[in-house]
Order: structure tokens, then C-alpha cells, then sequence
């Protein structure tokens, strides 16, 4: 098997999607920012569906890709995610389509998950890495995929709490 499907039922329904991923590879800056990651994990939620698709080999991300051209076009819109142009230049580069999200849910460009939700009060749901995405990196490339994923569902978790607490913003221009 070269992607994994984790799906579970989120205790509270939303209006369209949150989406989250998690990626490997050299992020950079500027025009070419991301042209060198590729992603390792799609996870969304839609109503009270919570789905996690994780690459489990380099095969697996080719896959992925693949699937997730077709998931991302067809999910239920409004569409969010903490730093949209992070997604989208992911997306751009590494899958080959533009997207354009409804809401980005970082209060201001440099904000971090962390210290949102510390200021809304949202729980750690659990994650192994104690929202260092940088940690899910590593424990990718050495094969621990269960910690992956469940750093992935947190973020998930993490983000629709937030777009329930406080709302999202209109997401900027996108750095492609």
C-alpha cells in the first residue's frame, strides 16, 4: 500500500473545508518558494468528515499527487487553511494546479499555530510534536508515519477551532 486512508468523524460539523498538509523537501522563498517540496500528506475536513491521505513511500507521493488533484477540485467550498499561500505554492508547483481559498485562518501573516491557540484556548488534540511541523518532516523521512498522521489530524483539529472561535481572513495574493 503506497497511501494510507485515515478516516474518522470529527465532533463538530463545518461549513465547507479546512485542509492541512505536510510536505518534505527545501520550502525557499520568493517566486520559487515551495518548487522543491513536494507534499507527503493531504488532510481535510468537510462537515463532520475528517480524512488524512499519507504517502507512505516516493511512490506513494506520486500517487498522492495524482489523487489529490481530484480531491482538492471537488472539495465543498468555503475552502481554508492556516497559510493558504503555503498550500498553494505546494499545490502550484509540486501538483501543477492554482487554487484560490475562501479564507486563510493565521490572523496576520506571521502568526503561528502555536500562539493561536494558545490565545483561543484550543487543546493540543494530542500531537506528537507539539505543533512543530518540522518534526513531522523527520519522522517522515525515517518511515513513522503513525506519528505523521496524527500530528496532521491536531493541525486539522486545531484549525477548525480556530475557524469556529475567531473566523478567518480574505487570504493575500499568493507568492507563486
Amino acid at each position: 500500500m503506497d497511501v494510507y486512508d485515515y478516516k474518522r468523524k470529527a465532533s463538530e460539523s463545518i461549513n465547507g473545508s479546512v485542509i492541512d498538509i505536510e510536505t518534505i523537501g527545501d520550502i525557499g522563498v520568493g517566486q520559487d518558494r515551495c518548487k522543491d517540496t513536494k507534499q507527503v500528506i493531504l488532510g481535510y475536513i468537510t462537515g463532520y468528515d475528517l480524512r488524512i491521505l499519507c504517502a507512505m513511500n516516493e511512490e506513494g507521493i506520486t500517487e498522492l499527487s495524482g489523487m489529490s488533484r481530484e480531491i482538492i477540485l471537488n472539495l465543498p467550498r468555503p475552502l481554508y487553511a492556516f497559510n493558504c499561500s503555503f498550500e498553494q505554492a505546494v499545490w502550484f508547483h509540486h501538483i501543477g494546479i492554482r487554487i484560490d481559498f475562501d479564507g486563510e485562518l493565521q490572523g496576520s501573516q506571521y502568526e503561528s499555530k502555536k500562539t493561536a491557540c494558545q490565545s483561543l484556548q484550543i487543546p493540543n488534540y494530542g500531537d506528537p510534536f507539539d505543533g512543530d511541523g518540522k518534526k513531522c518532516i523527520d519522522a517522515w523521512l525515517s518511515g513513522d508515519f503513525k506519528h505523521c498522521i496524527a500530528h496532521n489530524r491536531a493541525c486539522l483539529l486545531k484549525e477548525r477551532d480556530i475557524l469556529l472561535k475567531r473566523g478567518y481572513r480574505i487570504p493575500q495574493e499568493s507568492e507563486r
